[in-house]
């Protein structure tokens, strides 16, 4: 059977319809999965009837559980009443409760297991007091870690940049940078490499914080003080991170390209050089029991509803999270019950590593 991608539909006055449709209304899509919209047959209808003539012919498929979604089908779950306003391009207060009732419903259905991944469509972060980045952590993680917990990561096929602080007001951001904070993003970066990308020995290039990487301390001491210290560490424990690098140069001289995955120290830092290079890149959670992507847009209420968005950082938004679906499954079969092993002396009094040979219970040496 196809997976079930849960597709939440954000912001009843932003793009987010429009771009789920015009990335779901090529017939291939449905041929890798079975889609399931959260939001409102009623609501989407007001938005399809702002679209060009070649995306308003859709038959929606009504379900109340998405275990029964078809394949093949538009399929689409209630969340919230017909008479919710849109005023296309407002955020609104109703708005906000749609967009929190969406969510709310397809995380309950990704914690039973019902769908095997979540795509968010964009919503205003008044919705859930945050981004869905900090809201889904809360979630799904079992403790709330400060230093770790989640990684918000922006990635498209040749460039990843994940952050250390998220949604922080930059007046905030030095209190936050801190080297267990570092430590802890490099670890969940270097692991979602490993896992859901499928990177033996991914190199991690680390951002500084201060311009010119504080040059030796006149322009600022984290880079001596906390970041060096926090990539020596991880480096202890077999993290392939370097740096720090000065940030203005960084992406411009194309020196990123030498790296897997970039971790930047804030939003703007990472997220600026990342979206001017590529605006259809893929909102992905690392850290997280569950798959999760978005497109790496907001609401776009300056064009809402007058059929300008593009739907191909949604699309893309898709083929992530059910390329990590296949891949976590691929790393998860391999790591799991590894074969035990003793350590024994040979004839000579040497140590030799052995494993155990389940199939004939006996002891055979490790060549390695």
């Amino acid at each position: 059977m196809k997976p079930i991608i849960a597709i939440t539909a954000g912001d009843t006055n932003g793009i987010g319809y429009e771009v789920i449709l015009k990335a779901l209304l090529e017939s291939h899509m449905f041929e890798i999965m079975r889609p399931v919209i959260y939001g409102n047959a009623a609501v989407a209808k007001k938005h399809i009837q702002t679209l060009d003539e070649d995306h308003r012919n859709i038959t929606w498929n009504p379900i109340d559980s998405a275990d029964q979604a078809k394949e093949g089908r538009l399929n689409l779950i209630t969340c919230y009443t017909d008479n919710v306003p849109v005023n296309l391009g407002q955020p609104s207060e109703d708005a906000n409760k749609a967009a929190k009732a969406s969510l709310d419903r397809a995380c309950r259905d990704l914690k039973a297991g019902l769908v095997q991944a979540l795509v968010t469509a964009p919503l205003n972060k008044e919705a859930l007091q945050g981004g869905h980045t900090e809201y889904l952590e809360k979630k799904f993680n079992d403790a709330n870690d400060a230093n770790g917990g989640s990684l918000m990561m922006l990635c498209t096929e040749t460039l990843r940049v994940a952050l250390v602080c998220n949604h922080v007001a930059l007046a905030d951001i030095p209190a936050q940078i801190t080297e267990e904070r570092i430590l802890a993003k490099l670890t969940l970066l270097n692991n979602s490499l490993k896992r859901d990308f499928g990177m033996e020995k991914p190199r991690i290039a680390v951002l500084a914080l201060n311009p010119h990487a504080g040059d030796q301390g006149l322009l600022g001491k984290e880079e001596q003080e906390i970041i060096v210290p926090a990539i020596n560490k991880a480096k202890e424990h077999g993290i392939w991170a370097f740096g720090p690098y000065a940030a203005d140069g960084f992406f411009g001289s194309g020196h990123f390209a030498h790296f897997d995955a970039v971790l930047a120290m804030y939003h703007d830092q990472g997220l600026i050089p990342f979206k001017t290079l590529d605006m259809s890149g893929v909102n992905f959670t690392a850290g997280l029991p569950v798959v999760r992507t978005s497109p790496d847009h907001g609401t776009g209420y300056d064009i809402a509803g007058k059929n300008l968005a593009d739907g191909q950082s949604m699309r893309n938004a898709i083929y992530m999270a059910l390329d990590v679906i296949r891949q976590r499954a691929e790393y998860d079969e391999l790591t799991a019950n590894p074969l035990p092993f003793i350590e024994r002396d040979d004839k000579e009094g040497r140590p030799r590593r052995e494993f155990m040979d389940f199939k004939t219970t006996k002891y055979n040496e490790n060549k390695e």
